[in-house]
């Protein structure tokens, strides 16, 4: 594998950063094209990614027959921890009856069946960029041939159908395999930008598609929650992980009309307390805001200590109950987190939440979460859910 020597500083330490799956089948096209075209088995290209950075991928598996060639390019995701990272990306080039250049899916490269992404409804999963990344290499290698025809490239992914079982594009409504993607060519490692923008997808997809109340969770113990605990359906649902500030923001740009939070006390109590990136690295009050809100519900100080010192929120929450003062306690961090969620949101997005623990169940909501829980209560048998 052809490595990137491109680093940047992430936190302490200086990580390298990879190139993107359009990036390998830009390489691999050009490849594949030379081939086809002149005989030439090139050993690597050189690609101008729109990041401005130049990467020189090495070509693997060349193989020709009449009228078409393949070349292929191993994934290079750098120190990110990237599920792509080290899978083969295939492209077959074709002679071609009309001029120009036609690009397409093949094995392993996942097909779209809902609206609201990059590409639309039917069409392979190769984002706008790597495509437009894909037909100026092309272009290129049939520019050096002088052949004025057309070429057909095709871009496969031999392990892509396993590995998008690891993506979100089950959720997202791409099929049968992995998408080609990347904006800049470049990967950055641990690059929050990413994450963020494939939650910021979903949101897309959902309004796209008509949604206007938003169920949100920060993770599978939410998703978990509301769907086996109460009863809601997951038709309108995202997840937005740390980021419930960014995706309240987001929620309220797109026009949604609600938005309901489901969340385990160890996410929102942090957000009760104006944190609203939740990752333990960025945010960790956890202790500390539980142990305010004891003291404001008239804990003796012994019990505060206890509190700002349990392991766990569900300890807390065990310490609370037994001393009867946790319903108290809840109410009051209710109260905060519903005051931080709606200056969050704005006056146009209303917004409610509700915390629980996976031990003691539900520990409170704000004011008018039970009026957004029956936007989502999952619809009985034979009929539809609202929304």
């Amino acid at each position: 594998m052809a490595r990137l020597e491109l680093y940047i500083p992430v936190g302490k330490e200086h990580l390298r950063c990879g190139y993107t799956t359009g990036t390998c089948a830009a390489a691999a096209a050009a490849g594949a094209a030379a081939l086809l075209l002149t005989g030439a088995w090139l050993p690597a290209v050189r690609v101008d990614t729109p990041a401005g950075v130049t990467v020189e991928a090495e070509l693997l598996q060349h193989a020709a027959g009449e009228g078409w060639a393949c070349c292929a390019v191993r994934k290079d995701g750098g120190d990110d921890p990237d599920v792509t990272h080290g899978t083969l990306i295939v492209a077959r080039a074709e002679r071609a009856a009309s001029p120009g250049v036609v690009i397409d899916g093949g094995e392993g490269v996942g097909r779209v069946t809902r609206p609201g992404l990059d590409q639309p409804v039917g069409a392979a999963a190769i984002n706008s960029v790597p495509r437009r990344m894909i037909a100026e290499q092309v272009r290129r290698a049939m520019d050096g041939a002088g052949y004025a025809g057309g070429l057909r490239v095709t871009i496969s992914a031999p392990e892509g159908e396993k590995l998008a079982a690891r993506t979100f594009n089950p959720r997202l409504g791409i099929v049968g395999g992995i998408s080609i993607l990347g904006t800049s060519g470049i990967v950055k490692p641990m690059s929050e930008a990413a994450l963020m923008d494939s939650i910021y997808l979903e949101m897309d997809q959902r309004r796209e598609l008509g949604t206007e109340d938003l169920l949100l969770t920060p993770g599978n113990y939410g998703e978990r929650f509301a769907r086996q605990s109460l009863g809601l359906s997951l038709k309108n649902w995202c997840m937005c992980s740390n980021y419930l500030g960014a995706a309240i923001d987001h929620a309220a740009a797109l026009g949604f009309r609600s938005v309901l939070v489901v969340g385990h006390l160890g996410k929102l109590v942090k957000a009760a307390a104006g944190c609203m990136n939740t990752h333990s690295q960025i945010s960790d009050a956890r202790g500390e805001t539980l142990a305010a809100h004891a003291a404001l519900a008239g804990a003796e100080r012994e019990l505060v200590q206890a509190v700002f010192g349990a392991p766990t929120t569900d300890a807390a929450v065990g310490l609370l109950k037994e001393a009867g003062l946790l319903e108290p306690v809840m109410a009051s961090v209710g109260q905060a987190l519903d005051g931080h969620l709606k200056r969050r949101a704005g006056e146009r997005l209303a917004i409610e939440a509700l915390f629980f623990s996976n031990q003691y169940g539900i520990l409170g909501k704000t004011p008018g979460a039970d009026g957004l829980l029956s936007l989502h209560r999952a619809a009985p048998e034979g009929k539809t859910a609202g929304g």
